[in-house]
């Protein structure tokens, strides 16, 4: 079988490592999503790849530029090919439901789309033209949250979880030219730690949410006004087949912190047990006088130092792995060897089994506007929607 052809639609941080005309002062200095598709293109795994973005200086042999180029970029792909989509969160939907119309397979990133009834659309389509629709959330494969989700499944009932990330004031100056207009803190780093619990508690489904938020920090680095720099989502989750075992969940992103730190604290609680991953820094620092700042990474999420013979080395990254995975699964898709039901059953990102985080999050959104906390209602159909 021939290797998968990509096109790569959004050309900012996290597929190129380019923000604002320059160079990222982040940890993606080289971005995540062209690196690992060219490595994966070296192993054999991937074809033809292209580029589509909204700024056709970055790379002008193989950039197009303007909503219509990106149609025509898609256009050009044949039944079967795959588009990844790393572009602000309000543009997911239209462009996955082109591609899915086409017959191309999907992967975006996280959050999948901004309310409940586009994610249940994508899945109505995804079904019907038959591809495969993969929701980047890669901490899903990070060997601690994975371990932790098979350890879970022994520790009885559901119980609390509670999940704290922060990202530095500095993230900020990339996240004001959409926060607080097209999207929130919420919908891009709470979606992480909703998702992990999502995927270690499927035989429960939130009912309730009530979020608060905090402003000023960001509205004094530019974003407009009302912008949060703080979200926290408290949820609660009723067990599917026992509707009076209830649970709670807590989820707190903050965008503001002073310090130039990336911080995460995650906890489970169970009935018969309880597991913590303390995610911070991980032990690994490095004072830089280039970044005026002690510096935080992560290897374990992607390793950019190269192996002896100067190839990139970090296939085992989890950022990495994530990417892998969407190719694999379609690989074995298009070859008869799995069908969209078996991966769902893998517990794999897919549509189906992220569409609790979307929910979640756009209750969140609508609890923070209209100041009440909203329910998330099954109908006799199984369909979800938000009151």
């Amino acid at each position: 079988m021939a290797p998968l052809n990509v096109l790569m639609v959004g050309t900012g941080e996290y597929t190129t490592g380019f923000v604002g005309g320059g160079m990222s002062g982040s940890d993606k200095k080289i971005g995540v999503v062209a690196l690992t598709l060219f490595d994966l293109r070296r192993r054999g795994k991937v074809g033809t790849l292209s580029m589509c973005g909204t700024t056709g200086t970055k790379f002008p042999a193989i950039h197009f530029s303007g909503p219509r180029i990106l149609k025509a970029a898609i256009n050009a792909l044949s039944p079967g090919d795959a588009v990844t989509i790393f572009t602000p969160d309000t543009t997911h939907y239209p462009i996955a439901l082109y591609a899915i119309q086409r017959g191309i397979h999907v992967l975006i990133t996280k959050p999948a789309v901004k309310h409940l009834v586009e994610h249940q659309e994508l899945i109505r389509e995804s079904r019907k033209n038959k591809v495969l629709v993969f929701i980047e959330h890669h901490k899903r494969f990070d060997p601690a949250y994975a371990d932790a989700r098979a350890r879970a499944k022994t520790l009885g009932e559901f119980n609390y979880f509670y999940s704290y990330m922060s990202q530095p004031k500095s993230q900020l100056e990339t996240f004001k030219a959409w926060a607080g207009r097209d999207s929130d803190v919420s919908y891009y780093l709470n979606s992480h730690y909703v998702d992990i619990c999502e995927s270690m508690v499927q035989d429960y489904r939130p009912v309730r949410i009530t979020a608060s938020g905090s402003r000023g920090t960001a509205e004094d680095l530019g974003c407009v006004a009302g912008t949060e720099d703080t979200i926290s989502l408290l949820v609660e989750w009723q067990k599917r087949d026992e509707p009076a075992r209830k649970a709670t969940g807590m989820y707190t992103q903050q965008a503001g912190r002073l310090l130039s730190v990336r911080a995460c604290i995650q906890i489970n609680m169970a009935s018969k047990g309880e597991i913590r991953v303390d995610k911070a820094r991980r032990g690994y620092d490095v004072a830089e006088d280039s970044q005026g700042q002690l510096m935080w990474y992560n290897p374990f999420y992607m390793k950019y130092a190269p192996d002896e013979e100067g190839n990139f080395n970090g296939q085992t990254g989890y950022g990495y792995i994530s990417f892998e995975k969407f190719v694999d699964a379609v690989a074995a898709l298009k070859a008869g060897r799995v069908t969209l039901d078996d991966l769902d059953k893998r517990g794999l990102p897919t549509l189906k089994n992220t569409i609790a985080t979307t929910a979640i999050l756009e209750a969140g959104r609508r609890s923070l506007d209209e100041g009440k906390s909203v329910e998330i209602v099954q109908d006799v159909d199984g369909g979800l929607n938000l009151r």
